[in-house]
């Protein structure tokens, strides 16, 4: 039967993200709209965002947060443009977005040296054919697959080459091992549902250390330059970023964080995207035609929830129709580039409530659509 009830909150798109439970616009503080980010109140809410950040997620001290524009590619490609060329370049991929740091590395940046190591959709490689000596680029969490890394004891604490990690589906919902990490990149409007256009870049003493110790070969655009003079830009990890930062997107951010204080920090974060995925698992469980696209439960997400159905494309495309003309969930449809099927966003701004409330309508539009 059609069920009765539907979620508070249908919003359960992979990004932009849902916001946070009791989002109000009319909340945020608005005290910088229509001033100069480098007037003083802006940077000192740029400032803010990035001590707050580096509080909420336990970043050690001699860490630097910068914000960067673009989100988080932006963000990306402002390291690899940045810092690859010296060493050579083991890359990991097992979705869409891997593959454009490959590309970019292998036919923009065209390095020579570089060794890739790829899985399907679904599947992890294996990671411990990393080269300490050799620079590492890798996804903590596919987001377009569903399959993260498990944790970080494959890599080597004494390595020579630095680790550049894309967490951006990934921070805030699940624990970072900072000290394997030299180079973190991630955007707001993923786990906390902030909003877009906005990258963050976490760096380690090492990772500082290679940007003022060398310069590529090729050209660099002002807007990838993190240094001036053989020096990091120092100011682009105390408030003072690169072009001009939406601030209303910063006081977007900025209630965000503060929610995260509110609940119980980073740890209720990712206990909260655990629930959720546990909610999911137990659903997977009792229905036979819904799978988790990732095969090893030990690497499956608990934030970008990717789904395999026994459907054809057709019909997976009739079931999301179908689910948003209801208004029960919008924008689950699997990545372009992925296998057809769902993606159930499940991070700590989604209640568990609203997951329970959603899946009866999974069955329900599944047998509607499918039999």
């Amino acid at each position: 039967m059609k069920p009765q009830q539907k979620p508070a909150n249908p919003n359960f798109s992979s990004g932009p993200c849902a916001k946070r439970p009791g989002y109000d616009v009319n909340q945020l503080d608005l005290s910088t709209l229509g001033r100069s980010h480098r007037s003083a109140i802006g940077k000192a809410a740029l400032q803010s965002a990035i001590e707050q950040t580096k509080t909420a997620l336990n970043i050690p001290d001699d860490y630097r947060v910068g914000i960067v524009p673009a989100s988080d590619t932006g963000a990306m490609e402002m390291i690899l443009w940045s810092m690859l060329g010296q060493n050579p370049v083991d890359i990991f991929t097992w979705e869409s977005f891997g593959e454009e740091w490959l590309t970019d590395v292998t036919k923009q940046l065209k390095l020579d040296d570089v060794r890739h190591f790829g899985a399907d959709y679904g599947q992890l490689p294996d990671l411990t054919q990393a080269n300490s000596d050799h620079d590492v680029v890798f996804t903590w969490n596919g987001t377009t697959s569903g399959v993260c890394v498990p944790d970080g004891n494959w890599i080597d604490d004494s390595r020579k080459g630095l680790t550049i990690c894309d967490a951006t589906s990934a921070v805030f919902a699940m624990p970072m091992p900072w000290e394997k990490l030299d180079v973190t990149t991630y955007s707001w409007q993923k786990v906390l549902g902030g909003e877009g256009g906005h990258g963050v870049i976490v760096l380690s003493p090492k990772a500082v250390a290679r940007l003022e110790s060398y310069t590529p070969s090729w050209p660099m655009p002002k807007i990838f330059r993190l240094t001036k003079g053989n020096k990091l830009i120092e100011g682009i990890f105390s408030g003072a970023t690169i072009n001009t930062p939406s601030m209303l997107c910063v006081a977007d951010y900025l209630d965000a964080l503060q929610w995260v204080e509110s609940i119980g920090g980073l740890s209720s974060c990712i206990n909260k995207s655990r629930e959720n995925l546990a909610v999911m698992e137990q659903f997977i469980a009792e229905n036979e035609w819904i799978n988790f696209l990732a095969e090893d439960p030990e690497t499956r997400s608990n934030t970008s929830v990717c789904l395999s159905l026994d459907a054809t494309p057709d019909q997976v495309k009739a079931l999301v129709k179908l689910l948003d003309n209801e208004g029960v969930a919008y924008d689950i449809g699997a990545y372009r580039d992925a296998p057809a099927g769902l993606r159930i966003w499940c991070g700590a701004t989604v209640e568990s409530s609203d997951l329970k409330l959603l899946l009866p309508w999974l069955s329900w539009g599944y047998q509607h659509v499918c039999k």
